[in-house]
């Protein structure tokens, strides 16, 4: 499948997301890189945005909490390009409800080849990249063809 790209300016549109074990983490992670976060549009699931916001000071593009459907939100912007890098902090050692969902918000940011960083080391390694802070052209395949094939199923 050929690739098409979508350019990604030098001012990101970051979800940021944590599960409930794991949102301390995401709050000392943000905070230490709360001048880094305020270059950028930061959008959050429901507790997770309220505690940011209270935290950093910054705007914080709230969206419903994960289970309610904020994890569908934030892939529906992935794939809208509404949302160019995916902070997740997930807990890989407490089930939850809505597993399904998070399964489908992390498959969404691999089929749209958005960078995602699911635990701290791979998000400070994401954040302090050179490539933060110019416009990238991410390469996503060019799923035209998928789209007008006509295999005479129902979808």
């Amino acid at each position: 499948m050929p690739n098409r790209k979508i350019s990604i300016p030098s001012s990101k549109r970051i979800a940021l997301v944590a599960h409930d074990n794991k949102k301390r983490d995401l709050l000392e992670w943000a905070g230490y890189n709360r001048q880094i976060l305020g270059r950028h549009e930061i959008y959050a699931t429901g507790t997770t945005g309220d505690m940011l916001k209270s935290k950093l000071g910054l705007v914080i593009n709230r969206l419903e909490s994960g289970p309610l459907g904020g994890d569908q939100q934030i892939g529906a912007k992935i794939v809208g390009e509404e949302i160019d890098f995916l902070i997740f902090f997930w807990d890989p050692l407490e089930p939850q409800p809505h597993d399904p969902d998070v399964k489908a918000l992390l498959r969404m940011a691999v089929v749209w080849n958005i960078p995602i960083a699911c635990n701290r080391s791979t998000a400070d390694f994401m954040i302090s990249s050179p490539l933060m802070e110019d416009e990238y052209d991410r390469l996503v395949p060019d799923y035209h063809a998928y789209r007008s094939r006509n295999t005479g199923k129902d979808s």
